[in-house]
Formats: C-alpha cells, structure tokens, sequence
C-alpha cells in the first residue's frame, strides 16, 4: 500500500488534521496531504498575506492550533460580542469574563492561519503533494488517488476541500435566499476587543475586529447577508456610499462607517451531509458541511471534525493493516451530535430573524432580552459558540 491516510486538501482543516495525526504516528510519512494552488478572486492580487480573508477563530480553536504550535502571532483578540435585532428591542452582550477564558475568539486572515500551519506541516514528517487531487475508485481494500501524472493507493481518502453537492443523496441542501458581501470597513469611534451581530430583515449582518501587521484598531471585516439584488447594489457603490448604507443598517454604535477595500459577494447555501463517511472516505470540514456565516462557526466546527478523526485513528494508525472502517464509524457517531447542533443553530438564526413577521420579530426581541437576564440560558449558547459540542 502506497499510503495509509490521504487527505485531499491543505486548507486549515486539513492541514490541522495532518499535524494531529503526525503527531505519535510511527511513519508520518504514510501521511499523504495534497496542496491545490491557492487563488485570489479574479481579477484581484491579495495583499497582506497570501489571502487577506479574515476567519474568526473562537476559543476550542486556538487551544487546539496552540497544541499544533500553529497559532499566528497577529490577530484581533474578541472579548465580547453585542448581538442585537435592527429596529426591534433587544439585545444581549456575551464576554470572556463571564466564562473565565481570555478570550471568547479572535479574528485573523485565513493567509496568516495557513501560513503557520504549514509552517508547522515542513518539520512534522508528512508528505506533501503539490496539485489538485482527487478520487479514482474506491475498492474493498484501498482508495486509488489521481493527481496530476501522479496515482497511488490510500487505506484511507479524506475529503477536505470542496462541499457537498446539492441533489446528491445524503445531502441537505437549503438555499436562504441570500448572498453575503464582504469587505473591510473603518469606523469613526472602534471599540477594541467588540464583535458584532446585528439581525436586520434580510439577514445578519456581522463587524468583527481585524488586525494586519500594519493596520490601527479601527479596522473591521464586514459579513453582511442581504437580498441578492441588494448585495449586487451595494457591491457596487463607491466606499463613500457603500459606508452611508452600511451605517444607517448598523446604527451608531461605532460612529460613521466608511468602506475600505474591495467587496466581494457570495450565495448562501446550506449543504450539510448526514452521514460523512463511506467506506474507507471521510469527509470533513467545508467537505462535510458548508454553513450560513452567521456566528463563524464554520471554519470552528471543521476543526473540531479534524481533532475527532485524528483521535478515532490514532489508534489504528499503529497497526495500519487493520480494517479502518469500524473506526470510521465511531468517528461518525462521535461527530454526529455537534454537527446536527451547529448546523440547527446556524440555520435556524438567520431564518427565524428575517421572517419580517412582527409578532416574531417581537418574540426574537424578547428572546435576546431572556439570554442577558437568564444566565443559564446563555450560558450552554455561549459554549457552544465557543467549543462547540464536545463528547
């Protein structure tokens, strides 16, 4: 056999997942992960790093890249999080002092996050394979892996780039009926340390602080989901007034808003696979589940996905010759409870608060009041925002 575990894809997810399981194999070399060439949006040369995207990292994640000696040295650390309805009452605050952690998350570009876990990948012993890759055949007892001239056998395929398909059997899919702009934007009066989640009637729209090396506290990374033809309108507007329309949905909270960079739109979709595993392939991350944006959990859960798969194959890792399809398994019976959680809440948020019926916008109002009054009632959302679900 060529290889003992293959991982198709070098994003954070799989990267994490190849210095989890490096980490106590005998050969890390029988490790295999394939790197796609990353590309910027067309059109547009990233800056900073080698992608400017900023990813919020919440607490769970940092102590596990922490384990990994992965955790990059800039980043805009989240302290508290004001989650409030746009032109309805109620709202509650969450903050790391309410939880005894330092920090309920921080925000870094996803080029600054890759970057140090490969990094971390040119000393632990895996094998790198630069190319896209992908699935040949699936057998009884191997995986057959096509990249570029280059084909091998797999006891084990890991899916970790890419999403599931819509209309594939096994894969819910929903579509919101919204698209997200993104962009950077400056505030007149920043609050450090402050996340944002405002619901408005087309959907949440979220400011999370940012820091690149040379940047000043003012600086916020934008995710607002609107109505497709109203992102296209605003992806469209020159900063100033792209800055105008963004204050007068936000509020005054961080005084006069102003645009700072370009602004790229995506559609929302949810695609959330029930079983991630078959046969010898498992998906993880993105691969397995692709989320509304709404809390950042995303990326959080894919990781979770990675630490959970390394430690159901740890095991297995020692005496390869074995059937790893038992342990692939447990591993998707393990994952399966805070997958359907994270995937319910991210779906259920955007959709219950942009319903624009009154009576359950009131009630959304009274719900946000609830969280700040009822500690016990925030306190499990808190959690699960910031660890996610963990048996």
């Amino acid at each position: 056999m060529d290889a003992d575990i293959t991982i198709l894809g070098a994003g954070p997810v799989g990267s994490a997942l190849a210095l989890l399981l490096a980490d106590g194999a005998p050969d890390p070399s029988r490790i295999v992960l394939c790197r796609a060439p990353a590309r910027p949006p067309a059109g547009q040369a990233w800056a900073h790093t080698a992608d400017p995207r900023a990813i919020a990292l919440n607490h769970g994640s940092r102590l596990l890249l922490q384990r990994l000696r992965a955790w990059p040295a800039h980043g805009a650390g989240i302290h508290a999080i004001h989650v409030s309805q746009r032109g309805r009452l109620g709202r509650t605050v969450i903050q790391d002092t309410d939880f005894g952690v330092p920090a309920l998350g921080s925000v870094h570009t996803y080029g600054s996050v890759q970057a140090v876990l490969h990094q971390a990948l040119a000393s632990a012993g895996v094998t790198l394979r630069d190319g896209h890759a992908e699935l040949a055949s699936a057998g009884e007892d191997a995986i057959e892996i096509n990249q570029n001239d280059r084909r091998w056998r797999s006891r084990v395929a890991v899916q970790a780039e890419g999403g599931p398909r819509a209309g594939t059997p096994g894969v819910l899919s929903r579509s919101y009926g919204q698209h997200a702009v993104l962009a950077l934007v400056r505030a007149a009066a920043p609050r450090p340390g402050w996340a944002w989640e405002r619901f408005t009637g087309e959907g949440p729209l979220a400011l999370l602080p940012v820091r690149f090396e040379d940047s000043a506290e003012d600086t916020y990374s934008l995710v607002w989901c609107c109505a497709p033809e109203r992102a296209d309108q605003l992806a469209a507007l020159d900063d100033a007034r792209f800055g105008q329309a963004l204050s007068e949905a936000f509020g005054d909270r961080l005084g006069p808003l102003a645009g700072a960079g370009p602004r790229h739109v995506f559609p929302l979709e949810l695609r959330w696979r029930r079983e991630p595993v078959a046969g010898r392939i498992v998906a993880i991350g993105n691969a397995a589940q692709t989320l509304h944006p709404v809390a950042g959990q995303g990326l959080n859960l894919g990781l979770r996905d990675a630490a959970a798969l390394a430690d159901t194959l740890h095991g297995w890792l020692r005496a390869p010759e074995g059937d790893p399809r038992p342990r692939l398994q447990d591993y998707a019976r393990a994952r399966r409870a805070d997958r359907a959680v994270t995937a319910g809440v991210t779906d259920f948020l955007p959709r219950v608060f942009a319903t624009r019926w009154s009576l359950v916008e009131h009630a959304c109002g009274l719900g946000l009041l609830a969280l700040d009054a009822l500690p016990g009632v925030k306190r499990p959302l808190a959690r699960q925002l910031m660890q996610g679900l963990r048996v």
